[in-house]
């Protein structure tokens, strides 16, 4: 079967694999199943996330959750959110089995997908499936290129251990000061959330202190739109803390 052909017409049964193409052919396919993964983990635990470097299956993907509420609750909530610059379009997988079938090895085609896919092994996935790979190249993906970042002692709690605001917090401006990231989160996944939002510059994370980020927009009006927009999204069930950063 298909896989393109598998994810057409409109009676299309609920279960828990969701079908998402419209993606950004140009994200590398680690980036890509790493951020998909942070994105919809708020609605759920997540299985599996698919996707694959052949020609004909570009631009697509599957998120398999536990159940099938929390695949219905990611279509509602997600279609057509900006996703590294291209709105998402989602719905179900036509058949679940089409992906889930992974679990027993019946699934076509094996082999391309087993370079890809087989390095978590086929067990159940914990929720920072497939994150390691790309924790480690982290503070060297994305280098600063906005110059150096504000001074760390505007971190309240260096290592961002627990989200808590700063006893004087910061006058509203232009740049973001974004608290309780999974440490292992890259600059791109947070870029691909604010980029979304007017006047987006640039994201900074500071070499020796994972879990925060800055964020710099045009001006404080454009901040506070996308502090107020993204306040508590979740990244692997951590929700963001947002404020705005010292000067």
């Amino acid at each position: 079967m298909e896989m393109q052909e598998a994810n057409q017409g409109s009676e299309v049964s609920p279960n828990q694999t969701i079908y998402i193409n419209n993606l950004n052919e140009k994200v590398k396919l680690d980036e890509l199943k790493k951020s998909l993964n942070a994105v919809f983990s708020q609605f759920g635990k997540i299985l599996e996330v698919l996707a694959f470097k052949t020609l004909k299956h570009k631009g697509q993907a599957w998120v398999v959750f536990e159940s099938a509420e929390s695949a219905s609750t990611a279509i509602a909530k997600m279609n057509g959110f900006p996703f590294y610059d291209k709105p998402m379009r989602i719905q179900f997988a036509k058949t679940k089995s089409d992906v889930v079938a992974k679990a027993d090895g019946t699934f076509v085609p094996r082999e391309k997908r087993k370079r890809h896919e087989e390095k978590g092994g086929k067990k159940k996935k914990e929720q920072h499936h497939d994150s390691t790979q790309m924790g480690n190249a982290m503070n060297s993906a994305y280098p600063g290129v906005y110059g150096a970042a504000p001074p760390l002692s505007q971190v309240p709690y260096p290592g961002g251990v627990k989200p808590i605001l700063p006893e004087a917090p910061a006058p509203p401006n232009n740049i973001l000061f974004v608290q309780n990231l999974p440490h292992d989160t890259t600059p791109m996944t947070v870029q691909m959330l604010f980029y979304q939002y007017q006047g987006f510059k640039e994201v900074r994370m500071v070499e020796a202190k994972p879990g925060i980020a800055f964020v710099e927009f045009a001006d404080e009006m454009q901040s506070t739109v996308a502090m107020q927009g993204l306040q508590g999204f979740k990244i692997l069930q951590n929700p963001m803390l947002i404020t705005y950063a010292k000067k």
